[in-house]
C-alpha cells in the first residue's frame, strides 16, 4: 500500500486527487495540507466516499505525523518548491503538479533528490491525451519547423504560458532541424499581438471562463497545415495520470520532468 499526503487538498485539483486516491485500491490517503480551508478534515470538506484525514496547516508537522511515502504537490507557485524540498529531506518522494517552477527551483529539487535519495517528478500535464499531443508535436516538428502553440485555460490560472505549452515549445525547438525566421509582421498594432516566445516558438495564452485546459499546436508547410489539439473538459481527465505518477515516482532516479518519463 502506497501512503500518500496531498498538499493543496482544498484546491480544485487537490479535491479531485483526494477523491481519486481514496478510490484507488493500492493507495492510502494518510495526510492532507492546506492553509486556506475552513474544514478540519477531507471528509468534512467532501462528504462521504473519501478517506477522512485531518487537513493540517503546517506541512512539515503534517508529514512528520503521517509519514507518507509520497507527497502530491498541488498548491501555489510561491510555496511549491519549499514544500517539495521539505518532503525530499525527509526521504519522501514528490509528485509535483504545480506549474511555474523556474530553472533554479528545479535545480534545487534535483540536488535534494541526489542528497536524500528520494525521487521527484514534475508533470506539466497529467492528461494522457495531452502527453500524446506533446509527443506527436515533437515528431511533427522534424517535418514542419514552422509551428506555434496556443493554450487556453480557465480565468483563474495563475501562470502564463502554461507548463504544458512551455514544455511543448521546448520539445518542438529541440526536435526541428532548423529554426525558421519568425514572421512577426512588419507592424504590430497592439503590443504583444504575436504572443510570447519559448525557444523561438511563438506561444499564445488565452484565459476565459468555461475552459479547463486546452491546447492547439499549429504547423504550417507549403500548401498544407497540420493541427494537433487536446481538450480537458473536466479535471477527472487528469486523475489517471496522477495515479500513474504516484505509483511510479519511486522507480524514478532523481528528478525528471514529464509524465512520459514513467509511461513506458
Amino acid at each position: 500500500m502506497i501512503k500518500v499526503a496531498i498538499a493543496g487538498a482544498a484546491g480544485r485539483m487537490g479535491q479531485e486527487v483526494v477523491r481519486a486516491v481514496s478510490s484507488a485500491q493500492d493507495i492510502e490517503l494518510v495526510g492532507a495540507f492546506d492553509r486556506s480551508v475552513d474544514f478540519a478534515s477531507t471528509g468534512a470538506m467532501l462528504g462521504g466516499g473519501v478517506t477522512d484525514v485531518p487537513i493540517g496547516q503546517k506541512i512539515g508537522a503534517m508529514m512528520d505525523e503521517t509519514k507518507p511515502d509520497i507527497l502530491v504537490e498541488f498548491t501555489h507557485l510561491a510555496g511549491a518548491a519549499d514544500h517539495t524540498l521539505n518532503a525530499l529531506k525527509r526521504g519522501i518522494s514528490v509528485v509535483i503538479g504545480t506549474s511555474g517552477l523556474n530553472n533554479e527551483d528545479q535545480r534545487a529539487i534535483q540536488l535534494s533528490c541526489e542528497s536524500y535519495g528520494a525521487s521527484a517528478i514534475l508533470v506539466p500535464n497529467f492528461a494522457i491525451g495531452a502527453v500524446l499531443m506533446m509527443k506527436f508535436a515533437e515528431m511533427a516538428a522534424k517535418y514542419f519547423p514552422h509551428a506555434e502553440v496556443m493554450e487556453l485555460h480557465h480565468e483563474q490560472k495563475m501562470d502564463a504560458p502554461s507548463g504544458t505549452a512551455w514544455y511543448t515549445a521546448e520539445r518542438i525547438a529541440a526536435a526541428r532541424e532548423s529554426s525558421p525566421r519568425l514572421p512577426h509582421g512588419a507592424v504590430q498594432k497592439a503590443p504583444g499581438a504575436r504572443g510570447g516566445e519559448v525557444k523561438g516558438v511563438p506561444v499564445h495564452s488565452v484565459r476565459l471562463p468555461g475552459y479547463v485546459a486546452s491546447q492547439e499546436v499549429l504547423f504550417g508547410g507549403a500548401g498544407e497545415r497540420l493541427t494537433l489539439r487536446h481538450d480537458s473538459i473536466d479535471r477527472a481527465s487528469f486523475m489517471a495520470g496522477v495515479l500513474l505518477a504516484i505509483r511510479e515516482v519511486r522507480n524514478v532516479k532523481g528528478f525528471v520532468v514529464g509524465l512520459d518519463q514513467v509511461m513506458g
